[in-house]
């Protein structure tokens, strides 16, 4: 059986999900630290918790791209971590909607050359970061 390789254009897409995911859990745990006031601290354990889900993203992802042939990158995007919690969740609001936009596509494109197991572990990042977003949404409301 031979090792299944990805396109040049998977694997970028690949890297982008790789440097999203490093991104947001280093920018969800310094807003986690950053965290004041009663409202920073109802809601500084579900960034933390958001935080570590996207490292293990991360980890996921990097294996797969090594997998694939690939050499996942180590640089994240870049890291904003906002004055205000307010700050904080939109920024973190449209991190998570380009990650989810990020996410179809690598889907779409792993179908289209039939790699299944690229495609299932996107499947299950994308609905984790839909659960992310709608966290963020929500958290948004009050603010």
């Amino acid at each position: 059986m031979h090792k299944q390789r990805a396109s040049k254009d998977l694997l970028e897409l690949i890297n982008k999900a790789i440097a999203s995911e490093l991104t947001d859990s280093i920018q969800y745990m310094w807003q986690y630290v950053m965290c004041r006031g009663l409202k920073g601290y109802a809601i500084k354990d579900e960034l933390k918790k958001i935080a570590i889900e996207s490292m293990k993203h991360a980890e996921e992802i990097a294996e797969r791209i090594a997998y694939l042939g690939g050499v996942p990158t180590v640089q994240p995007d870049p890291i904003v971590i906002g004055s205000t919690l307010k700050e904080m969740l939109e920024k973190d609001l449209k991190d998570e909607e380009y990650s989810i936009i990020l996410y179809k596509e690598i889907i779409k494109l792993a179908q289209k050359e039939g790699d299944e197991t690229t495609k299932r572990l996107f499947r299950k990042i994308l609905s984790d970061e839909e659960g992310h977003h709608n966290t963020v949404e929500s958290l948004l409301e009050d603010l």
